[in-house]
């Protein structure tokens, strides 16, 4: 059986750590726009559009606190980022997906942000599963 060790060029390595970096540096700037945005709804709900016929309705306060936890785990994760590790893109995957997630439930009381941290968030992903670590043997 025959294995075929693949050799990444240095300018290969360097675009993948770039997007390694991109990732971190987005994921801890959403992050705290998202803590922001749980502030905001914990603090005044009249921030916020309401929809009485949405199917997902729940209380502005328990989605602010929805947000401000999920943007803190996003911060710490994207901090842990700056490693690289295995662990660390399997985590920042993991939160982004729960943001987006999240973001899509809230998306008639915040609508236009909720867009924009959508695409935000699927930019982090992409950019932590494109990197693949070099294979030795």
């Amino acid at each position: 059986m025959t294995q075929t060790v693949h050799r990444r060029s240095p300018e290969t390595m360097a675009a993948a750590s770039g997007l390694v970096a991109f990732a971190a540096v987005m994921l801890v700037i959403a992050g705290i726009l998202d803590i922001f945005r749980g502030i905001m709804a914990i603090a005044d709900d009249d921030l916020f559009v309401t929809t009485p016929q949405y199917v997902f309705r729940f209380d502005l306060t328990g989605w602010g606190w929805f947000h401000l936890i999920l943007g803190f785990v996003g911060v710490l994760i994207g901090v842990s980022l700056f490693k690289a590790g295995l662990v660390a893109r399997i985590a920042g995957v993991a939160i982004a997906g729960f943001l987006i997630i999240a973001n899509f439930l809230s998306l008639p009381y915040y609508p236009v942000w909720s867009i924009i941290a959508i695409a935000l968030y699927s930019f982090v992903i992409w950019a932590l599963c494109v990197v693949r670590p070099e294979t030795r043997h």
